[in-house]
């Protein structure tokens, strides 16, 4: 039985190999049996495939190695994602050197020491000399090789969340060693000190050191001359006002505060200077006579402004009228059982090419924190064209109907068909193995007797998920209220945490379209032309006399058909690491 177990058939390499794929996903039921029959690693086979550029072995907790081979058998490889798997406690030689390697994400695994050196390849020359983003996001690491700013100059973005790192080693901060760091995230670990040498990370522009152990903030961060957002909330500073400012404050007055001195963490208290002779040298009488003129002049009221641009106000169940829900049919339990619901009112779409980017950050996330949909998908519908209570439901592929988005009414079954035969004239096109367009997740519906949709009062499916929505609840630029959906055949941790990430997303898209009054772009026709309305000042009623922009996120249940609650969203525990500049209140 053993040795029929090692002999099982790969058959997503046979096809990959046969059409020389550049993308790999290797996912299923199946897969867990598999990796295990092969001693935890993946098999040998898969690194015979050169031209491979993306590969992806997600959600399988058999896999405790990738297996010999990787770095030699996939020279081309540009991303590997090994999220939520069970790699460690370390991690083997085998990852590295990678040479064209761009997005590593080990997210999610067991990993509690990378090897220095030979863990993210050999220190010269550098092992993967082209890697921009590095997530070991969820692990159980407790330090990081001094090497690592060796092992990877180009490194764009590095997120250490969800570890016990106690330190940041010395050498990861000194002068050129990050030159192109934009974003370092190491929120929820047990780090004690932050060294003032992070002011030379030159490009830095987010850090998120949230819930750690910092007593104090080096004045030497006001120094970091791209840095536009911080985040220290969690953390119990010495000094009791930076404190207060870090939970409540906007980045630009918290590094104001740095740089003038503060009170307790001021330039040059690790040189032996007092607080006296810091502030005689560095804030003259007459500097703190302009800023106070600055606050009577209103920047003060300038910066509350900004700040409740910002507001996200939850409206719980018990205060709205007409709330939402979303009732569950026991058959999607075997198919895609998890979903979350939100209603956002107040959106501005109408501006330039808001709409663009609302829907450039929606595939983003898809790309990113949804794993290519394979973790995660979301759907976002115009509240106004549709009716609930909604229904999530699992239906055979040849009884669902649909109209997707820019398509006419099709049963599923025909509209999986016609997708393949697009992805397949596309590939002989091109000449190339990857597709575009939503023919990219096609096999994620690979052995589905039933596929999950979402249908409205009327009996319409407004959402089949992970393929498309419905034409009917199109977004357009007149749409100021949403309803959001995020389904899920792996966690319902997921659906919040995409969920969250969406919301304070469309929050930050509001401030930007309020503050950058953009001109109306050549699509602001065509998008009203698709919508059957006229330009209409008051199509937005979320946007105040004062200009300020706020959201209001509005609960929504998920309940079975028996009318039991399953979930709801937000609830107290959601959207609760929003950032310092977005206020949410309950």
């Amino acid at each position: 039985m053993a040795a029929a177990a090692v002999s099982e058939p790969w058959p997503e390499l046979e096809v990959a190999e046969r059409e020389r794929r550049r993308e790999l996903l290797l996912t299923g039921p199946g897969l867990e049996e598999r990796v295990r029959a092969a001693g935890g690693r993946l098999p040998p086979r898969l690194f015979t495939l050169p031209l491979l550029h993306y590969l992806e072995v997600s959600g399988c907790g058999s896999l405790r190695a990738p297996g010999p081979g990787l770095a030699q058998g996939l020279p081309q490889l540009h991303s590997l994602v090994l999220r939520r798997n069970a790699l460690g406690p370390g991690l083997s030689p085998e990852l590295g050197p990678l040479p064209a390697l761009r997005v590593l994400d080990l997210s999610g695994n067991a990993l509690e020491s990378l090897p220095p050196g030979q863990g993210l390849g050999p220190a010269e020359p550098p092992g993967l000399p082209q890697l921009q983003s590095l997530n070991l996001s969820g692990n159980r690491l407790r330090e990081l090789p001094a090497d690592l700013a060796r092992c990877a100059p180009r490194l764009q973005s590095l997120n250490l969340t969800g570890n016990c790192l106690d330190a940041f080693p010395a050498a990861l901060f000194r002068p050129g060693a990050l030159p192109l760091l934009s974003e370092l995230a190491a929120a929820d670990n047990c780090l004690r000190e932050l060294s003032p040498d992070i002011a030379h990370l030159a490009s830095l522009k987010t850090l998120d050191l949230s819930n750690n152990q910092l007593s104090e903030i080096p004045a030497e961060l006001a120094d970091c001359p791209k840095l536009k957002e911080v985040n220290f909330r969690g953390n119990k500073l010495r000094d009791k006002r930076l404190e207060k400012m870090v939970t409540g404050c906007q980045t630009k007055s918290i590094l104001e505060y740095l740089r003038v001195g503060g009170r307790g963490c001021g330039r040059g208290s690790g040189r032996g200077k007092g607080r006296a002779e810091v502030t005689e040298k560095e804030d003259s009488g007459k500097k703190r006579r302009e800023r106070k003129q600055r606050r009577e002049s209103g920047e003060g009221e300038e910066e509350a402004a900004d700040a409740a641009r910002l507001l996200l106000r939850v409206l719980h169940v018990s205060e709205n009228p007409s709330p939402l829900t979303v009732r569950v049919s026991p058959e999607v339990r075997d198919v895609r059982p998890y979903i979350v619901g939100a209603v956002v009112r107040g959106m501005d779409l109408r501006p330039g090419n808001a709409l663009k980017r609302f829907l450039t950050s929606q595939t983003r996330l898809h790309e990113e924190l949804c794993g290519k949909r394979t973790a995660a998908t979301i759907a976002t519908h115009d509240l106004r064209a549709l009716r609930g209570p909604l229904l999530y439901a699992a239906r055979p592929p040849q009884d669902l109907k649909i109209v997707p988005l820019g398509r006419k009414e099709a049963k599923a079954k025909e509209l999986v068909r016609q997708l393949q035969l697009e992805a397949e004239e596309q590939r002989k096109q091109k000449k190339r193995q990857s597709v575009s367009g939503l023919h990219r997740y096609l096999h994620l519906l690979d052995g589905k007797e039933s596929y999950p949709c979402l249908m409205d009062a009327d009996g319409d499916v407004i959402s089949f998920p992970p393929i498309t929505n419905s034409e009917k609840t199109k977004i357009k630029k007149t749409t100021s209220d949403l309803f959001l959906e995020v389904t899920s055949a792996t966690s319902l941790q997921i659906c919040k945490d995409v969920m969250d990430t969406l919301i304070l997303k469309m929050a930050e898209m509001n401030k930007h379209t309020l503050e950058n009054k953009e001109e109306g772009s050549f699509s602001d026709t065509d998008s009203d032309a698709v919508s059957g309305q006229l330009s209409d000042p008051q199509v937005n009623p979320g946007a105040g006399k004062d200009g300020q922009c706020p959201l209001v996120v509005e609960q929504v249940r998920v309940l079975d058909l028996e009318g039991s609650l399953k979930v709801v969203y937000p609830s107290k525990a959601d959207l609760a690491t929003a950032p310092p500049h977005v206020t949410v209140l309950r």
